[in-house]
């Protein structure tokens, strides 16, 4: 099984890392792995409909980063491998509020310092679950690095909650309805490769450096950086979204997902109106 933002999320777990390639290694300045990231496993606990949540912690030294599902053009997509793994049907990371940053006019998403990330496992047995694959993700200092990530560990049947993951859980983006926002409305225009989407929400400011991202549940859609701008308590975004065969489709509102990211909160939305 290999999941790359399946239904909108991209997915992540670890336990230990593997590199290569002189080119990635050149950009690490002679620094090893793990002077630069360190991650660890946290097993979490079985919920009461069956399902586990788990997270991995990712600790990064000074001035790296690592990416949001979004990453932005800056970054590096992420994607899991459970080939080696039963009894697990569908894993769903759920991203804690992620921070914008633009280094050298690249904006990037993401996380720096450290980061929970919670997944939530669906399981099809009850007992104790062990997992095996591996990840592909990236870290990023002056430039973005793909890293192989390996993944197996066991999934325990105790129910006592850890506060890390739980803290992860609260940071959250907002929805709609927290954040005092309106519904998302949408302006779609035909191009030569597919169609672009220009949205509009009243929400109030949400910080410095207001970013609005744009995403597609099927990530074989290409989506384009998004172009944000605010007037008075509706912000706006306009980005292109280019399909495999690069021409025209029939888009559904409800395929949408709107993010607005700001230095004090985000929002998300899904869907919009004509």
């Amino acid at each position: 099984m290999r999941i790359a933002a399946k239904r909108y999320f991209a997915v992540l777990a670890t336990l230990s890392l593997l590199w290569g390639g002189n080119a990635a290694r050149a950009e690490f300045q002679g620094q090893s792995v793990s002077d630069v990231v360190a991650v660890s496993f946290l097993s979490g606990w079985r919920l009461a409909d069956g399902n586990h949540m788990a997270a991995i912690r990712i600790d990064l030294a000074p001035g790296w980063k690592t990416y949001w599902r979004a990453p932005g053009e800056g970054g590096v997509p992420t994607l899991i491998h459970l080939d080696e793994t039963r009894d697990v049907r569908d894993v769903v990371i759920h991203w804690p509020r992620p921070d914008v940053f633009v280094v050298n006019g690249m904006r990037s998403i993401g996380y720096k310092d450290s980061v929970v990330l919670p997944l939530e496992f669906a399981l099809d047995a009850p007992g104790e679950i062990a997992i095996a694959g591996r990840v592909d993700m990236g870290v990023c200092l002056d430039v973005c690095i793909p890293i192989t990530l390996n993944l197996s560990g066991g999934l325990p049947t105790g129910t006592q909650r850890d506060a890390a993951i739980v803290a992860a859980l609260t940071d959250r983006p907002l929805t709609a309805a927290e954040a005092g926002a309106g519904t998302a409305r949408c302006q779609l225009t035909p191009i030569s490769d597919g169609l672009r989407v220009s949205v509009s929400i009243a929400l109030p400011e949400t910080g410095a450096l207001e970013t609005v991202v744009i995403e597609h549940r099927d990530p074989g859609m290409w989506v384009s950086e998004t172009v944000t701008r605010r007037e008075g308590t509706t912000v706006s975004a306009t980005a292109d979204i280019v399909p495999p065969h690069h021409g025209a489709f029939a888009l559904n509102r409800r395929d949408l997902r709107f993010s607005v990211i700001g230095s004090r909160m985000a929002v998300e939305l899904d869907g919009c109106q004509g």
